[in-house]
């Protein structure tokens, strides 16, 4: 049985209220009904900041929101996983950090969630103009889908009667005047001069050593994807569009990870010439090329780069792998990871990560932070292997990678995390951003969602904290005897002398506020429903065109429906010996144009990755329903 269908079948169940104790944003402190929005299409987006999916998604729906801006009302659903997002001022910074340019409405106790039904991050639910719920989304890649039906309801229901046009909830916030905004990442350029990431304002800064003085900003400051050549004779003829990480080249240019823009730049310090070296400026799916000549290959989020065994790494977070990008021959290639999010050491093409969003070199390893897991990771060269020629795609770690392993310092998995000192199998971290080389060979971590500046010591295996009350630090680089630390929600760098003793904090430990799915002993219904937009129909033309994967942690979970398939549904079994634990579902579903006179239909792929908590109880379910696309009916 497969849970896939291609023609449409228009349920509508009706949807429940809007309810967040945290409020309303970007209303002008106005708070809304269901009934306040009757006669406009409302898309719910539940979203949370940490999640790199959810801020595509809100990319993905920058052209819908402004071509129906007159019918269409969206309506961010803010759901936190981690403890820091359910603060109210962590909801106020990010809805600026991301430009989201629609109400949102703070739900940190994830009331609406419930009611909805919602089970992963994002999800996006249209209600019609009559208070209807009439489809839900999980993933990304939906917003042709939606502007079809948006556009099937704007006729429905104009000729009903019951489509009500005119200007939206939205009320723009103040604009603030800071030199920076929201920075990422930073590093300490030849000139002893800071370049600092300046995300929200699509530009690089250059500030003197004394990190506040601006010497220059580069880029236009608008979002956007442009070089620039020295005859230009600007440091602000290129454009950027939310610019993260940053890393020195052996020959003197700053190599820029571009994460909106789905591009590697280079930045020439001395003459202002920006340059596009890897990247197509759109983003990778499944099937698409993982390398290849870099200005052909597709990336996806690049969040950090270093410079490290020969090439740029690439914490390559909207996939969930490492890349590589190799200036000598122009290629890039994924090394690490399999696109499955999770926490799974070993060979380099057998790991998992969860948005890696931090690299630092430090001789013979490449630490990395890896943020939804809030771990701390490394990458080493594995005993007794070779590096093998660069492969022309397929997955990760078949060429270069080959040589490499992952391994785990600190971290046990997406839904534990905290501020807990001491050994690295017992520590938690909150979300890190960045990790820092230090000169005694331990690393600092920017344990961002804490708040906290953290140090890890591979000698002693020891956790410690070095600082606290920063706010969300991303990045830290030493200058001189001191570190200075990207206090990103401060919108400055601040300077720290490392101190000789750390700072003693309170234990804490957390898990996600989710709450598990109860699952009855035995066999159990999996099934991922999908159903193709109005107009077209699943793409069979190369095979099957829908994909299933499952897995699970603890591994011992699962008993039997591991692994991977083509039906979107399938039997479950779980142990009667693992209480509770993960269930880890990958589905993928492509669909085209069902039109026989178009030789060259257009298609779309719609992908989701949940991790959903089950815990075995006797009353519990006996099917488990995801949807990627439609209504379960």
């Amino acid at each position: 049985m497969n849970s896939a269908t291609s023609s449409p079948r228009r349920v509508r169940v009706r949807a429940p209220e809007l309810t967040g104790k945290g409020g309303w944003l970007n209303t002008g402190d106005t708070s809304y009904t269901l009934a306040d929005l009757r006669g406009r299409i409302v898309v719910l987006d539940f979203w949370t900041f940490c999640c790199i999916n959810c801020l595509h998604v809100l990319d993905e729906l920058r052209e819908l929101e402004e071509k129906h801006r007159d019918t269409l009302v969206i309506i961010g659903v803010h759901s936190p996983k981690f403890v820091h997002e359910a603060e109210h001022q962590a909801v106020v910074d990010a809805v600026e950090r991301y430009e989201v340019h629609h109400p949102v409405l703070d739900d940190p106790e994830l009331a609406t969630w419930k009611q909805y039904a919602v089970r992963a991050w994002p999800t996006l639910v249209v209600v019609d103009p009559e208070g209807y719920v009439v489809a839900q989304h999980a993933g990304e890649g939906h917003a042709h889908a939606i502007e079809k039906l948006v556009e099937e309801l704007e006729a429905e229901h104009a000729a009903k009667g019951t489509l009500r046009r005119g200007d939206g909830p939205y009320v723009p916030p103040e604009p603030v005047a800071t030199d920076l905004r929201f920075p990422g990442k930073a590093l300490v350029l030849p000139s002893g001069n800071l370049l600092v990431s300046d995300s929200t304002r699509h530009q690089l800064v250059e500030l003197e050593p004394d990190g506040e003085s601006v010497v220059r900003r580069v880029g236009s400051g608008d979002r956007g994807f442009r070089d620039a050549t020295a005859a230009d004779g600007s440091f602000a003829a290129a454009s950027f569009a939310e610019p993260q990480g940053l890393a020195l080249l052996p020959d003197g240019r700053v190599i820029v990870a571009d994460t909106v823009n789905h591009a590697l730049r280079t930045y020439d310090p001395v003459s202002g010439a920006v340059e596009t070296v890897a990247g197509t400026g759109r983003q990778w799916w499944q099937g698409s090329p993982t390398a290849g000549p870099a200005r052909e290959v597709d990336l996806s989020s690049p969040w950090d780069v270093a410079w490290w065994a020969d090439r740029v790494w690439i914490a390559m977070a909207g996939v969930h792998q490492l890349w590589t990008y190799d200036p000598a021959t122009g290629t890039v290639e994924a090394v690490a990871g399999t696109t499955n999010e999770g926490l799974f050491d070993g060979p380099a093409a057998e790991a998992w990560f969860a948005q890696p969003s931090g690299l630092a070199a430090a001789g013979d390893r490449l630490w990395i932070a890896d943020s939804e897991t809030s771990a701390l990771r490394y990458v080493e060269r594995a005993a007794g292997e070779r590096a093998g020629e660069a492969g022309s795609g397929g997955r990760a770690g078949e060429g270069y990678g080959a040589e490499f392993v992952i391994r785990t310092a600190v971290g046990s998995g997406l839904f534990d995390f905290g501020h807990r000192d001491g050994p690295g199998a017992e520590a938690l971290l909150q979300h890190p951003l960045g990790v820092t080389a230090l000169p005694d060979g331990s690393v600092a971590v920017a344990d961002t969602y804490n708040h906290a500046l953290r140090r890890f010591d591979p000698a002693t295996g020891e956790v410690t904290t070095l600082a606290t009350d920063l706010r969300e630090p991303s990045d830290a680089v030493l200058v001189g005897d001191d570190i200075v630390v990207v206090e990103s929600a401060r919108h400055r760098l601040t300077r720290l002398r490392l101190p000789e003793e750390a700072v003693r904090v309170e234990s804490v430990a957390h898990r996600t506020q989710r709450t598990a799915t109860e699952v009855a002993p035995g066999a159990f219904e999996l099934a991922v429903v999908f159903t193709a937009p109005t107009g077209q129909k699943l793409d069979t033309r190369y095979g099957p065109s829908t994909r299933l994967l499952v897995s699970a942690t603890p591994p011992e979970l699962l008993v039997s429906g591991e692994g991977a398939g083509t039906d979107l549904s399938r039997e479950v079994v779980l142990s009667d010996q693992v209480a509770e634990g993960v269930l880890h579902v990958s589905a993928m579903a492509a669909s085209c144009d069902d039109d026989p006179a178009n030789e060259y239909p257009a298609c779309h792929v719609h992908q989701q990755d949940w991790g959903v908590p089950v815990r075995l109880a006797a009353d519990g379910t006996s099917r488990l329903a995801l949807v990627l696309a439609g209504m379960d009916s």
